[in-house]
Formats: structure tokens, sequence, C-alpha cells
């Protein structure tokens, strides 16, 4: 499900704001650009307020921010439904003991890691990241929520590339996207 399908007026503001960076990080990507949305504060207003509209009652106990834009999205709508939010970081950025899932990108091999009692069984959880391509990252951290007992209600993202077909690699988890990039 999307946003844009649902046809939010605020869809069109949003979108507008990301930049497409070609060849970045390495020949062949096409990169969606997130950081000029930062620079307008409705439109940026507008994606956090959509994701928490639609999360707000939802009885979710944890936000998982995927590393690095994750971060900027995620603590701000755990906070308005309510929920912790819980970090999901690259090998070697959590201090203490650590569970890690390594998943296979478009463009290489990554890791997640995620604080050890963080998240306890039965909570329900919510996946935000600001992109999904062909969907490792996601499933790296809905593999590390469920590990722990954690279900996973849904992941929530700014963009999906649906030609790189992520959204199959969720094994029937609820994607929720506010604009297709293509």
């Amino acid at each position: 499900m999307s946003a844009c399908k649902d046809k939010d007026p605020r869809i069109n503001g949003i979108k507008t704001t990301i930049r497409v960076v070609p060849d970045f990080p390495k020949p062949g990507i096409m990169f969606q650009d997130i950081t000029p949305l930062f620079l307008q504060p409705k439109a940026f207003k507008d994606s956090i307020d959509i994701f928490i509209e639609r999360y707000q009652g939802k009885n979710i106990s944890v936000v998982a921010g995927i590393e690095a834009r994750g971060f900027i999205f995620g603590p701000s709508i755990a906070l308005a439904i309510g929920a912790k939010f819980v970090p999901l970081r690259k090998p070697k950025k959590l201090p203490g003991e650590v569970i890690s899932e390594e998943y296979i990108l478009e463009y290489g091999r990554d890791c997640l890691e995620m604080h050890v009692g963080a998240v306890e069984p039965g909570e329900r959880a919510l996946v935000v990241d600001d992109l999904i391509a062909t969907g490792g990252t996601l499933c790296a951290a809905m593999n590390l929520l469920e590990r722990v007992g954690a279900e996973v209600v849904e992941c929530a993202c700014v963009i999906e590339l649906p030609d790189l077909k992520g959204r199959e690699r969720l094994n029937g988890k609820p994607l929720y996207v506010l604009v297709e990039a293509y």
C-alpha cells in the first residue's frame, strides 16, 4: 500500500523534493536522495505526519529505525504514537551486547545490529527506513526483531523502487510507502 495511491494531496510536495543522483554510490545506481526533503519544512513535516496518522492507535510499542535515514523519521513517529525507538545500526556502532543479521544489498553486503534486550518478546514493531530497493535491509531488520520474539506489524519507507521488487522479498509483510520512484 502507498500514500501516493491513496491520492493524499501532500504526496506531490514530498515527491518534488526527492533528487535523483545518477551513478552514486557506484555506476548504474540511480540514488534517490531525500536530503532536499529536510530543507523543505512543510514537506518534511507532511512526510512524518502521514506516517503518524497511519500508525496512531495501532498498538505499536517499538519503532525500529534503520541506520541512518531511518533515524531521521523513526524517533518522531515513535514519540507521536507513544512507542520506544530502537536503532538498528551498522556493525560496531552500538556498545554492549548486540545481535546481528547480515544481508545483501543491490551493490554489496552489509550487516545490521540491535542491542540485546531492546525489544521484548510479544512487542509490536514498526520498521522504518527511507527507501526500499531490493528489500535486503528491511528483511534483515525484520529478522532481527522476529528473532527476539517481536511481531513486525509493518514496514514503512518514504520511497519504493518497485522495479527492483523488494516488496516481494518481505514474505507477505505489509509495506507502506509515500512515493514510488521509477
